[in-house]
């Protein structure tokens, strides 16, 4: 049993690993600890966790209804956190890793810049080391699923292409000496 996991278990300590921050039923986001699985709840605004959730058991004879009312027609784009940070790209096990440049991060996915043009709605594997304001943790290197969302070529400023991808998961990559 690695080190981390006898941590946690016989010593009540984590280094929390955190998920994508999910959405609850109250509309609400909340991340989980993907060794501990410990919920703390999550804030898009300032990317933060903000309070641990003790329990997140919905109560059995709540119905949860639409508000009534017209959607706004107008709707602020995601905080974005500005990176300059090099990953890994290509479609989902298929063909070979290229190198590519995240420009930024947020709710809603991922921006980066590659040489190699994929087609939209492909489901692609990207590997970068996810934000300490996501993960929880430093130098957290993830293997991401994700959908391609839209792509355009570069313009006078920027090589090969401009990407955007959705995240739909991640997993965290140990090292052996991690471990």
């Amino acid at each position: 049993m690695s080190q981390r996991i006898l941590d946690v278990l016989m010593l009540g300590r984590c280094a929390h690993e955190f998920s994508w921050p999910r959405r609850a039923q109250d509309g609400s986001y909340y991340q989980v600890c993907l060794v501990c699985a410990a919920e703390y709840k999550y804030d898009w605004k300032t990317m933060r966790r903000i309070e641990r959730v003790e329990s997140s058991a919905p109560e059995p004879d709540t119905i949860r209804r639409r508000p009534h009312g017209k959607k706004p027609t107008w709707v602020p784009r995601a905080r974005r956190l500005k990176m300059d940070v090099p990953l890994r790209y290509r479609m989902k096990n298929v063909g070979t890793w290229v190198a590519g440049v995240i420009d930024n991060i947020s709710q809603s996915g991922v921006l980066f810049h590659g040489p190699e043009q994929l087609p939209e709605n492909a489901l692609v594997e990207m590997v970068f080391e996810m934000p300490e304001e996501i993960s929880g943790q430093r130098n957290s290197n993830v293997l991401c699923q994700a959908r391609l969302i839209r792509s355009r070529e570069a313009r006078h400023n920027e090589v090969g292409f401009a990407l955007a991808a959705a995240i739909l998961d991640y997993k965290f990559i140990h090292s052996a000496a991690q471990e």
